[in-house]
C-alpha cells in the first residue's frame, strides 16, 4: 500500500514539475532571450532610479505602459512589440486606464510640462482627477545656482511669491517619463485589428481627395485634434502658461496669412521661443510622425479661427510641402 501512495505521490510530483516546465519556465526563458527592438535602448542610473519612483508611488494603478492593437489605442502609439520590453524587468503593463496610457509620454510632452504636471496636474489639465505630488518639490525664496525653476500659472504658485524647484525623486521621475518613447518600427501597424508585420504602413499624409483640392475644414475634428493634442499645453482657452507654453490667442504666427511658422512648429516642433520679448521654456514636441496632412491642417485651421483670430485657412497640401522640405 505504502509503495502505492508513493507511486501515485511521485507520478503526481513528476507530473505537476513536468507542466510548469512546460507552461511556465520555458516559455520565460524563451521571452528572456527576446531582442531589444530597433532603437530601444538601456535606462540610464537617473531614469531606472525613476522607474523604480514610478512602480513605488503608484503610477502604474492609473496609467498603463502598453498600447494594445487596438483602433481606440492608435492615440497613444503603435502596437507594443515583445522588443519595447527587452530593458523592462519586471514590465509594469497595468491594467487601468484612469489617466492615459503613457508608453509614448515622451514624445507627447515636455519636461516642463511634466513637472507642472507633476506639481499640480489642475496646472496643465484642468478637468484632471490626479492627485498633486507637491511632496516632491521644494518651495524656495531664491532659486539656487544651476538649478531651473518650475514656471506655474499664478492660479497654482505658491501665494507667498515662493519659486517651486524639483526634487531629486522629481528629478528622476520626470527623467524616466521623458524616455518612454516608442521607436519606430517600419512596417509594423495595425494589421486587421492586430499588431504585427503590416502589408504595408500608411504614410503619413493627407487623403487622395484632399490631395486633389477637394479638403474642407472640419470644425469637429479640429477642435478634437487640439483638445487631444495641444489643449494640455496651450489650454482650451488658447492662453498657454506664462513663460512655459506660449498663448495662440492673438498669436502673430497663428494670425499670419503665411502659415509656414505655425505649421512648421506643428510638424518639427519649436524650443526657447520668444514671443513679444518673453520667452517660453517650454518644448513642443514634433508631430510630424503622428499627424497625416490633413489631421494638421484642420488643427491650424482650428486655432486661426478660434478665441478671436480671424486668419486665412490653410490646406493639406501647404501641410504636405513644408512636410516635404523639412525631410
Amino acid at each position: 500500500m505504502k509503495k502505492e501512495m508513493w507511486a501515485i505521490f511521485g507520478g503526481s510530483l513528476l507530473l505537476y514539475v513536468v507542466i510548469v516546465l512546460l507552461i511556465a519556465v520555458g516559455p520565460a526563458i524563451d521571452l528572456a532571450r527576446t531582442p531589444p527592438g530597433p532603437g530601444v535602448k538601456p535606462l540610464t542610473p537617473l531614469e531606472e532610479e525613476g522607474r523604480q519612483v514610478f512602480a513605488s508611488d503608484g503610477c502604474d494603478y492609473c496609467h498603463t505602459l502598453q498600447v494594445r492593437p487596438l483602433p481606440e489605442d492608435k492615440v497613444f502609439g503603435r502596437p507594443s512589440a515583445p522588443g519595447d520590453f527587452a530593458y523592462a524587468t519586471p514590465e509594469m503593463l497595468g491594467s487601468e486606464r484612469t489617466g492615459p496610457d503613457l508608453t509614448d509620454v515622451g514624445n507627447r510632452r515636455g519636461e516642463v510640462w511634466q513637472y507642472m504636471h507633476l506639481y499640480d496636474p489642475r496646472a496643465v489639465s484642468p478637468g484632471s482627477i490626479m492627485p498633486n505630488f507637491k511632496f516632491m518639490f521644494h518651495e524656495v525664496k531664491a532659486v539656487p545656482a544651476g538649478v531651473a525653476a518650475v514656471p506655474l500659472p499664478p492660479a497654482f504658485a505658491p501665494k507667498n511669491g515662493d519659486k517651486v524647484i524639483p526634487t531629486q525623486r522629481a528629478e528622476a521621475l520626470v527623467a524616466f517619463l521623458m524616455s518612454l518613447k516608442q521607436p519606430a518600427i517600419p512596417g509594423y501597424a495595425m494589421n486587421g485589428g492586430m499588431g504585427g508585420q503590416a502589408v504595408a504602413s500608411a504614410p503619413a499624409a493627407a487623403p487622395a481627395a484632399s490631395a486633389a483640392g477637394g479638403y474642407a475644414y472640419d470644425a469637429a475634428k479640429g477642435k478634437t485634434g487640439f483638445d487631444t493634442t495641444c489643449a494640455a499645453c496651450h489650454q482650451a482657452n488658447g492662453e498657454g502658461v506664462p513663460t512655459a507654453f506660449p498663448p495662440l490667442k492673438g498669436n502673430a504666427a497663428v494670425g499670419d496669412d503665411d502659415p509656414t511658422t505655425q505649421l512648421d512648429t506643428i510638424l518639427h516642433g519649436r524650443q526657447g521661443t520668444v514671443i513679444g520679448g518673453v520667452k517660453y521654456s517650454g518644448v513642443m514636441p514634433p508631430f510630424a510622425g503622428q499627424l497625416n496632412d490633413e489631421d494638421i491642417a484642420n488643427i491650424a485651421n482650428y486655432e486661426r479661427s478660434s478665441w478671436g483670430n480671424h486668419a486665412k485657412p490653410v490646406t493639406p497640401a501647404e501641410v504636405a510641402k513644408l512636410r516635404a522640405a523639412g525631410k
